[in-house]
């Protein structure tokens, strides 16, 4: 059969499948030969040995099998970045049962929901996190154990310390038990599992546009993104800040692990802090959302941060103007690089890779990732786009999710099989990708489609103002209209009117602020940096009834 034209197809990197095809097994053999620090603490210093990731995984697992953890359970974690986290994640998968992960800044109502989709009999918590959640988790009936990480044993729970074990400390009584320095790949043994088709993974949609709905991942899926060629030199050290409960931040990691490379994280982002660390860790490379770049290009040190090569961004669109600024702040940056990705593909679908950082656009997400197929369709006729014709994003390949918990694939996937992303975006005559905007987020101005990224990138450009959202608003003749949330600089004090002419100069008529600006403290964001515009449109609603 012809590949069909208008597609644009990803180089095939699958060509040695692992056996079994648990995901668990796929990262214990990549990272087992590796000497050496894999990860690094740049708040507390603590590191943690690639060869001690897999043990504590590997006992980990001993321990939960032990406890009757295997295939059909739902075992959670809800922490920070921390060193347990990897280990968890990988022991876990080991005895077959599926992980969800969950972000412990969720509110009562948002926990509820999101535990509610996965209904986990187990939950792996830090100890900040389960203070914050341990009246919510005593009403969950499903929820049977809590695990904590850390030294400091509460009411009802285990700690992660005693499970993570040497094994012949935790079954001493036991005959064949193995010391930690005994166990390997040789005398471990993983689950079996139908890794094309077993969820290994349930995460959750950033929720901008409504509830999160929990995303399904296979063994496969997992496999497929880490199989893709590398996007960061791992012989370099990086820094990670994205949480590790989303897509990003986990899938960005596990992927340099796999590689051998060492990863510096932080618990949580302080713009100053992360460059300090950047000076003491000599980081060569970052991986960032676009906020982490416009907070750390608008605050004044004195840290050596001239190690930075590359700055690789995604979970939402990277300015024009914020990489020029990120080009003046690290002064020896050789590219700055973006993908374009979301929880429903395990990572990205399009990215550049440090290789070919010269080919890297501005304003791109690179080029189709390897293994996937991309088509651009025409949001009302679904007709197959070709290049610079901007349309929905649709997407195939073995990175794509099973589908989302409790709902009909069908209602998510076009008849070829195909992931409607919901995205606009294009492709130029390079095969370079863009994205305009979300489908649902497009205002709607007298039959003129604005992009509400677009204006955002306008109001940053102006020095008073440090970060800002858009929303359309109903309007009586113009069916609807941006509205901006503004928060200003310290020291800048614009008035409306000034905001709203400094975008009419350089936007076009449907693409000015005719439904106001509203002055606010922040912009409400996932914790991936991605603007809730949910929320804003709801903070738009409130306004006009006052």
């Amino acid at each position: 059969m012809l590949r069909k034209p208008n597609y644009v197809y990803g180089e095939d990197t699958l060509l040695k499948v692992p056996a079994p095809l648990n995901f668990a097994k796929y990262v214990l053999q990549q990272i087992w030969p590796y000497d050496g620090i894999g990860l690094i603490n740049g708040k507390t210093h603590e590191k943690l040995t690639f060869r001690d990731l897999a043990k504590n995984a590997m006992n980990l697992a001993i321990s939960l099998n032990r406890m009757g953890v295997g295939k059909g359970d739902v075992i959670g974690i809800c922490s920070e970045n921390r060193q347990e986290f990897f280990s968890t994640l990988i022991g876990i998968i080991c005895t077959g049962a599926t992980v969800t992960c969950v972000n412990p800044g969720y509110t009562k109502g948002e926990l509820n929901h999101v535990l509610g989709i996965s209904k986990p009999r187990i939950v792996f918590y830090s100890p900040g996190a389960y203070k914050t959640h341990v009246k919510t988790l005593n009403t969950l009936p499903y929820l049977q154990k809590v695990i904590l990480f850390g030294n400091e044993k509460l009411n009802n729970t285990i700690l992660y310390e005693d499970l993570a074990k040497p094994v012949s400390q935790v079954f001493a009584n036991e005959a064949n038990a193995v010391t930690q320095d005994e166990i390997s790949l040789e005398n471990f043994g993983v689950a079996d599992v139908m890794g094309e088709t077993d969820t290994a993974i349930i995460l959750y949609s950033s929720g901008t546009t409504g509830l999160p709905k929990g995303v399904m991942v296979t063994h496969m899926n997992l496999i497929a993104t880490c199989e893709a060629p590398e996007t960061l030199d791992p012989k370099e050290m990086s820094m990670h800040i994205t949480p590790w409960f989303h897509v990003m931040g986990m899938m960005g990691v596990v992927r340099v692990l796999c590689s051998g490379g060492a990863v510096v994280y932080l618990p949580k982002f302080d713009a100053d802090f992360f460059m300090k660390t950047i000076e003491t860790y000599k980081v060569v490379q970052i991986i960032v959302a676009p906020p982490v770049l416009i907070a750390v290009c608008k605050i004044q040190t004195n840290y050596d941060v001239s190690t930075i090569r590359i700055v690789y961004s995604g979970a939402a669109p990277l300015r024009d103007d914020t990489i020029a600024a990120v080009k003046l702040r690290f002064p020896k940056l050789v590219a700055v690089l973006q993908g374009y990705g979301m929880t429903e593909c395990t990572l990205s679908a399009t990215r550049d890779t440090y290789l070919e950082a010269q080919k890297a656009k501005v304003g791109g997400v690179g080029r189709v990732a390897a293994n996937t197929i991309i088509k651009v369709v025409d949001v009302e006729t679904r007709k197959v786009l070709g290049p610079n014709q901007p349309g929905e994003i649709c997407l195939k390949g073995p990175m794509i999710m099973k589908g989302y918990v409790g709902k009909d694939r069908r209602d998510d996937f076009d008849d070829e099989d195909f992931f409607r992303t919901g995205d606009i975006g294009y492709y130029d005559d390079d095969k370079c990708f863009f994205i305009v905007d979300r489908l649902k987020e497009l205002i709607k101005y007298k039959g003129y489609q604005v992009a509400p990224a677009e204006i955002e990138a306008v109001l940053l450009q102006h020095p008073g103002i440090r970060d800002a959202g858009v929303v359309g608003v109903p309007h009586e003749t113009g069916g609807e209209v941006p509205r901006a949330f503004v928060v200003l600089q310290s020291g800048y004090n614009l008035s409306e009117e000034e905001i709203k002419a400094f975008v009419a100069e350089k936007l076009s008529n449907p693409k000015h602020i005719r439904g106001g600006v509203k002055f606010v403290s922040e912009i409400p964001k996932t914790a991936s940096g991605k603007i809730m515009r949910k929320v804003l449109r709801e903070m738009a609603k409130a306004k006009s009834k006052l």
